[in-house]
């Protein structure tokens, strides 16, 4: 009779963070640019990635969605933040909160099998990321120091960037998590923007905080993360998308310009733009989008654009370690947009002419 394994015989493999600073993939990519499909694609996004960190009227902002931080890609977003190769981030709210914040408390995530019985993993308060566990006890733990976090914030509505930039605080205050993309994005002044805050662990703490303090308490307000997402487009003019995965995410990055335009600001469309992803366009569902019909709806330049259709955690490092190892952000100035709203916000100048004047 097999006895089941218990929960710390099944968490005992951490994964291990990739470190693109250890190989020069450099030589690799640039072979594969004088190949075909996929490799020639993926060797081009790298090209236009490290042109975007090379201009220097340009600002990057990078998205994620999907498991990244679970899968081993925390220290590649880490170098490429401490590198200056990226200016703001919008990502789900898993990848900051459930999965880097959570690390950044001392938890870890662990490889596991996608063929265990998920009935057992159950029992075991173990929760599954397809092949990867996170322990759902230590989990909780998260959720609490959320609620904590909103409990000593005054009552009011916040963006999703505000209080990441608090939870931020929170670790460089207790010197949690070094490696930590919150705490990191925190002290180096890269504003995060999780604009479907709620749905991950935050959202936990959230309404717990709110069903506790039912007058006056903390909320979050997407549409004031769409208005700041605005700011930086107006305030930087010419930028770089760099977008892990799609969703929430990418559809708020590639809307910026919509709205910049709307509010009558000059904005040009997304000068350069990289997408990594497996999803199929077939469908017409957003997230398989291709940066060309972005195009027709104004947002995505066409000139400086690659679709890489692949698993992110076999692109990501290859894309991003090609851009650190070509060493083009050596020298380049950080863009601060955290500091953005310390004063007047760029949207609260509006135009003289703008396309609301007609109903102002």
């Amino acid at each position: 009779m097999t006895t089941a394994p218990t929960k710390p015989e099944l968490l005992q493999d951490v994964v291990r963070h990739l470190d693109i600073k250890k190989v020069d993939v450099v030589p690799l990519v640039d072979m594969m640019a004088d190949t075909a499909f996929s490799a020639r694609d993926l060797a081009r996004a790298g090209r236009i990635f490290d042109m975007m960190i090379r201009d220097p009227e340009a600002g990057v902002i990078l998205t994620l969605a999907g498991s990244i931080v679970s899968a081993g890609q925390r220290q590649v977003i880490v170098d490429l933040l401490r590198a200056n190769m990226v200016d703001a981030i919008v990502s789900t709210g898993a990848n900051v909160v459930d999965q880097d914040f959570f690390e950044a408390l001392g938890f870890r995530h662990y490889q596991g099998d996608k063929f265990a019985s998920d009935a057992m993993l159950r029992e075991l308060m173990i929760d599954r990321i397809y092949d990867t566990y996170i322990d759902e006890e230590q989990l909780r733990i998260c959720d609490d120091t959320v609620l904590r976090i909103a409990d000593g914030l005054a009552p009011g509505t916040y963006s999703s960037r505000e209080f990441l930039r608090e939870m931020g605080r929170y670790l460089a205050e207790r010197d949690l998590g070094a490696d930590s993309i919150v705490r990191t994005a925190f002290e180096l002044d890269v504003p995060i923007f999780a604009p479907a805050f709620s749905d991950c662990s935050a959202g936990f703490g959230l309404v717990a905080h709110q069903v506790r303090n039912p007058e006056a308490h903390v909320a979050i307000d997407s549409v004031k993360d769409f208005r700041e997402l605005t700011d930086v487009k107006v305030h930087q003019g010419t930028t770089g998308i760099f977008m892990i995965g799609g969703g929430v995410p990418k559809n708020f990055v590639q809307d910026i310009v919509v709205s910049a335009e709307f509010l009558g600001f000059e904005a040009e469309m997304h000068k350069y733009a990289v997408q990594l992803t497996v999803a199929d366009e077939r469908d017409g569902a957003l997230s398989g989008s291709t940066l060309k019909e972005a195009s027709s709806w104004g947002k995505v330049d066409l000139a400086l654009e690659q679709m890489v259709f692949g698993e992110a955690t076999v692109t990501l490092p290859l894309v991003a370690g090609y851009a650190w190892h070509r060493r083009g952000w050596e020298g380049r100035a950080p863009r601060r947009y955290a500091r953005l709203w310390d004063g007047e916000a760029p949207t609260a100048r509006l135009p003289t002419e703008t396309l609301l004047g007609a109903s102002s």
